[in-house]
């Protein structure tokens, strides 16, 4: 049998990744997702399977196929009919699509964590089994799911790595549900989840749950310390998080369900001691016209051609007493002049809740042009351990950081996550730096001075240029930020439109 790879060379994941994209022909990458990602999970859970089996077999006084042997160590139980063996060995049949499916349904059988979530699309006419038994062949090559491989986090890498190709192949639908991992590590750094409930009202595929629980190990922390809450209202999104999960061994409540956080809240009475999320942006059909008397809405009814508020309000509301919130969302939230939006602005700055604000560079995202920031909320400024900051905003300008990855996509490094990282940290009073204002870069703020700005916040107009800016601006940073601009008018102009036809159907208009 030829040797399998266990993935630890480097560009691993990229070649992989070509030769299953090639697999997939004129199917659409949306749907060819499901089918790769789903074998890449009956590998793994095989791959686990199959390796304590061989050691089973050679102890004497052990059975290989008593199905408690498997639960006591952590693995899912896998029937002789499900086992990749088995489907490697008939990957040519015309029948494989069934036997995929039939593979599925009796691994969710046996494994009640996994019911309702694994993909059963196999036996789809429009699938080319030809095609499908190639991918089979293909992920034969390589192990996912042992001892060794779950060690250097193989699947983990793989699955990250085709997600994101996944998204940049899909384009803005692809980026609704897949949030790069350099944003997600910096939000991670920045807010530091060491112990208690982690939340995210709109998780997508799971990635700040993941990055969360690999800075606790990072850290030396206890996994058990920290507990995981989600919700997301795509179907196929919220199994594609619970296989993503499920595969690391996350435990975690995602609801029993998809459902909407806006009109089902599946985590109601929840108060969470971190929130950490990146909502869809500048949604403008939430369906805010059936929430107007919404109790979340305690600083102002967010307008109901735009979303981004109603998400803002419904986190803080999530937040324990001491707990904070760390979310992307589109720049055009900073500075909005939007009478609703500039009054719960208003009011949360009024409420001493914004902690900081971060912009990124352009370019960081799959799904949009549009220019991106990080807000930081928090219900206590001097909470245990930390300087008391009352009164006081930190601003970041990070768009000069990152490096371009490839032709059209930017990534933070890591010097870059540790830098915007430790400044928060240092202005926070939790390391051993002393925080200082450094022109272009950040700022402190106090609420008058946030105020004599309009409630305006974006970092810009706080941190000021640098002293070689002041005579000029470079011409690329000029770029970005007009380019940046033009995508934010495009957005407003999109909302506005939107505010327009439904005034109008309100008003008996048939627009």
């Amino acid at each position: 049998m030829a040797k399998q790879e266990t993935g630890a060379n480097i560009g691993y994941e990229e070649k992989l990744w070509q030769m299953a994209d090639k697999l997939r022909g004129s199917m659409d990458a949306a749907e060819y997702k499901h089918v790769v990602l789903g074998l890449l999970f009956l590998k793994y859970v095989s791959d686990s399977f199959e390796e304590l089996h061989a050691k089973l077999k050679e102890e004497e006084y052990a059975d290989e196929e008593d199905r408690d042997e498997y639960l006591a160590q952590n693995i899912f139980w896998v029937p002789k009919e499900a086992r990749w063996s088995y489907l490697k060995v008939n990957a040519k049949q015309p029948e494989i699509g069934q036997m995929v499916d039939a593979a599925m349904i009796a691994i969710e059988k046996e494994n009640e964590s996994l019911k309702g979530i694994l993909p059963k699309i196999y036996a789809r006419p429009d699938l080319d089994k030809r095609r499908l038994g190639e991918t089979i062949d293909l992920f034969s090559s390589i192990l996912v799911g042992d001892k060794k491989s779950k060690a250097s986090d193989v699947l983990g890498r793989v699955y990250e790595y085709f997600l994101a190709q996944f998204a940049s192949a899909e384009g803005k639908n692809g980026g609704e549900f897949y949030t790069p991992s350099s944003v997600v590590q910096l939000l991670v750094e920045m807010i530091e989840p060491y112990k208690g409930r982690i939340y995210d009202p709109c998780c997508g595929s799971g990635g700040m749950f993941i990055q969360s629980e690999k800075f606790v190990e990072n850290h030396q922390g206890k996994l058990g310390d920290i507990a995981v809450y989600g919700q997301e209202s795509n179907p196929t999104t919220w199994r594609l998080c619970k296989m993503n999960l499920a595969i690391r061994g996350i435990d975690s409540n995602l609801g029993g369900e998809h459902a909407d956080t806006f009109h089902r809240d599946l985590h109601k009475g929840l108060k969470a001691d971190y929130i950490l999320a990146n909502p869809p942006f500048n949604i403008s059909d939430w369906g805010g016209n059936r929430l107007l008397e919404d109790a979340r809405w305690k600083f102002g009814i967010p307008p109901e051609g735009n979303a981004n508020y109603a998400w803002i309000q419904h986190m803080v509301s999530k937040l324990a007493p001491s707990g904070t919130a760390g979310f992307v969302l589109a720049n055009g939230s900073m500075s909005t002049s939007q009478k609703s939006e500039l009054e719960i602005r208003k009011n949360l700055v009024d409420s001493d809740l914004v902690e900081c604000i971060v912009t990124l560079p352009g370019q960081l995202f799959y799904s949009t042009q549009i220019p991106v920031s990080i807000w930081f909320v928090t219900r206590n400024k001097a909470a245990r351990g930390q300087r008391n900051r009352k009164g006081e905003t930190l601003f970041i300008d990070a768009r000069k950081l990152g490096f371009m990855a490839d032709r059209t996509h930017k990534e933070f490094s890591s010097e870059d996550i540790k830098k915007i990282a430790d400044t928060f940290h240092a202005w926070r009073g939790t390391n051993d730096q002393e925080y200082e204002n450094v022109l272009g870069f950040c700022k402190s703020a106090i609420l008058d001075e946030i105020k004599g700005h309009e409630y305006v916040l974006t970092p810009g107009r706080y941190v000021g240029l640098e002293e070689a800016e002041k005579d000029g601006e470079p011409f690329e940073d000029k770029m970005e930020r007009l380019t940046g601009e033009l995508a934010e008018q495009f957005a407003k102009s999109k909302t506005l439109e939107d505010e327009i036809r439904l005034t109008l159907r309100r008003a008996g208009y048939g627009v």
